[in-house]
């Protein structure tokens, strides 16, 4: 278990986007190694078999509905994990969309606003609402960890270069913010995946698409969303303890 010392409840985890892929890995993960897991989706019922195969495992989780979009309930949603659970010990910003796979030149402009309103205003809108917990309640070992990707670095051409544009963003406000807050014992680091076998493929228009990428990979396959999660849980760790600003790529070697 990981406890804050003495008789203490086990540390909370938030996870925005916890109930599929690599946020449901994550949560899973975490409630394994002794957190206590909020989830935040936009829609409750959707975690209903995540948390109970989390407890079935003897972990302890719960759902409370977030849309990262929306800072009103960003705001809401903070303040409702800490009247029902707490102090927020770590914040996983994984929640995040791609939009339809296609050329820039023919993205349709509504679907691009929305992806950095997601990807990009949500993960600061729930870092900056995960600070203001922090310095309410002070504790040791509080960190973030937002989820990138490898699109930052190469850009997605073809694919999704709006979805790749707000991955940077996030490295970016991740290296700056790390800094900005360190002194106050804060850790601020990210995760970037490479390609992961999870439904967002599928969601995007291209179930196969893993397949094909398979071949690109020096590795010679795509990750597993537990992968990812093993990053996460060591970021959050005490094991990181002096890592901060950093961007863990987890690729197969691209």
């Amino acid at each position: 278990m990981v406890l804050d010392g003495g008789s203490q409840p086990p540390r909370l985890v938030v996870v925005t986007g916890g109930s599929r892929g690599i946020g449901l890995a994550v949560t899973r993960r975490l409630a394994e190694d002794g957190y206590r897991i909020v989830v935040g989706c936009r829609h409750e019922e959707e975690t209903s078999k995540v948390l109970a195969g989390v407890r079935d495992g003897n972990g302890t989780a719960a759902a409370i509905r977030l849309d990262v979009a929306d800072q009103r309930s960003i705001d809401e949603f903070f303040s409702a994990v800490q009247d029902r659970f707490g102090p927020i010990h770590a914040l996983v910003n994984n929640a995040g969309i791609t939009g339809p796979l296609g050329r820039f030149v023919e993205a349709d402009l509504s679907w691009v606003r929305r992806v950095a309103e997601v990807n990009m205003l949500g993960t600061m809108g729930c870092a900056k609402a995960a600070l203001l917990h922090f310095a309410a309640t002070p504790g040791s070992g509080r960190s973030i960890v937002n989820i990138s990707s490898v699109a930052a670095q190469t850009g997605s051409p073809g694919e999704y270069v709006h979805y790749a544009a707000t991955k940077a963003a996030i490295e970016a406000f991740t290296i700056g913010l790390a800094r900005e807050v360190a002194k106050e014992g804060i850790r601020i680091n990210a995760v970037a995946p490479g390609t992961i076998a999870t439904g967002i493929h599928a969601m995007a228009g291209d179930p196969d698409r893993p397949q094909r990428v398979a071949q690109r990979v020096p590795m010679g396959r795509v990750g597993r969303p537990e992968e990812i999660a093993n990053a996460v849980a060591w970021l959050i760790s005490p094991a990181s303890s002096y890592v901060t600003g950093a961007v863990l790529r987890v690729t197969g070697g691209l």
